[in-house]
């Protein structure tokens, strides 16, 4: 395994490109390839197996805890002897796609784009079972991604009339729970 020319466009590819064998000299080719001509003539380094062991620990150690940043994976990791910087966990988490997961500021804030719908029940009085139903759909994290909770309530009453949970997040099992709640 190599460090670098694994991910598309890189390494591996622009030297695809770049032929040796041709009349035309390498300094030629790599202007109209628009490449760097150090490109042509970099050799790609080998990965030491330590290195490659300590980024599946990383990998194990993002699976087991998805909330922990580089600086939590960082001493983690310290904690079983490696020594490592906050920067360089940093860098083999966006090589990976990895990303500590947490609430994000502001996800509730509407868009000013997006136009405020009345609020039909402002002057009606509720005061008897099955004469106003609420639907709701939240997330629940789990382990490994999110469970969609979709609840169909009475309003005067307070109870709830079907729910459903989902892995995905479609219309129809939002449409089940609201058959559901009819029939029941």
């Amino acid at each position: 395994m190599f460090s670098r020319g694994a991910h598309p466009g890189g390494l591996a590819e622009r030297k695809a490109l770049i032929d040796r064998a041709h009349a035309l000299p390498v300094r030629r080719q790599c202007p109209l390839l628009k490449r760097a001509r150090s490109t042509a003539y970099d050799q790609p380094t080998p990965v030491s197996e330590g290195a490659l062991a300590l980024r599946r620990r990383i990998d194990a150690l993002h699976l087991a805890h998805p909330f922990a940043g580089a600086r939590m994976l960082r001493a983690l990791v310290r904690q079983e002897g490696h020594a490592m910087g906050r920067r360089q966990v940093a860098t083999l988490m966006r090589r990976r796609g990895l990303e500590a997961l947490y609430r994000k500021p502001h996800l509730s804030r509407r868009h000013p784009a997006h136009r405020v719908s009345p609020y039909l029940l402002r002057d009606r009085k509720i005061s008897r079972p099955n004469h106003v139903w609420a639907a709701d759909i939240t997330y629940l994290p789990m382990a490994r991604g999110f469970v969609y909770l979709f609840a169909v309530l009475d309003w005067a009453s307070r109870r709830g009339l079907a729910w459903r949970l989902s892995k995905t997040l479609t219309t129809d099992f939002c449409l089940d729970t609201v058959q559901a709640a009819i029939t029941r």
